[in-house]
């Protein structure tokens, strides 16, 4: 499941005099409106709860450009407020500097994984399927909701079952 780099990479913040590892994920569906910003928003969440603020960075982005510059959907704004998490990152395309800045990278389903794949200037093992954090009696892929392939319930379900072992997969690389 881990990644043998644990996500780390060194900060180039100049502000950031010791250089400390930053963990740091990203979180990759189709249009980053609906699944990606959703597990930034948890992950985030568990950082927080467990003490980690400023040794785990996580963003998302999308695979596809439909989006850019919009805040997540409505529909899952909702659903994640109710559950106490805020949706606050712009949707984004996923770049080739992101293979850079991020350790790990994770993909919400089969069809994104095979996107970043193709992306990915040089295989290093970083790019991960969401699944791959969960029990094996969970879907392959996180449906997405924005489809109609699940319900925004259940697609939160899943990414907060997932999230707390991506985080602990994350911690181990230290």
């Amino acid at each position: 499941m881990g990644d043998p780099s644990g996500g780390v990479f060194k900060s180039t913040d100049p502000t950031d005099r010791g250089a400390r590892s930053v963990r740091s994920v990203l979180f990759v569906c189709l249009g980053n409106i609906c699944r990606s910003p959703t597990a930034e928003s948890v992950l985030q969440t568990l950082v927080v709860e467990r003490g980690l603020q400023g040794q785990v960075h996580a963003d998302s982005a999308g695979t596809g450009r439909y989006h850019i510059g919009e805040p997540a959907d409505l529909r899952m704004q909702e659903t994640a407020s109710r559950r106490g998490y805020v949706l606050a990152s712009v949707a984004r395309q996923v770049t080739r500097e992101d293979f850079e800045r991020f350790g790990l990278i994770v993909a919400m389903d089969r069809e994104n994984l095979r996107d970043l794949r193709d992306l990915e200037p040089r295989p290093r093992g970083q790019v991960k399927l969401f699944s791959d954090f969960l029990p094996l009696d969970y879907p392959r892929d996180v449906p997405d909701p924005y489809l109609g392939e699940a319900g925004f319930d259940r697609a939160l379900d899943i990414i907060e079952h997932g999230c707390p072992a991506i985080l602990d997969d994350l911690m181990r690389g230290s």
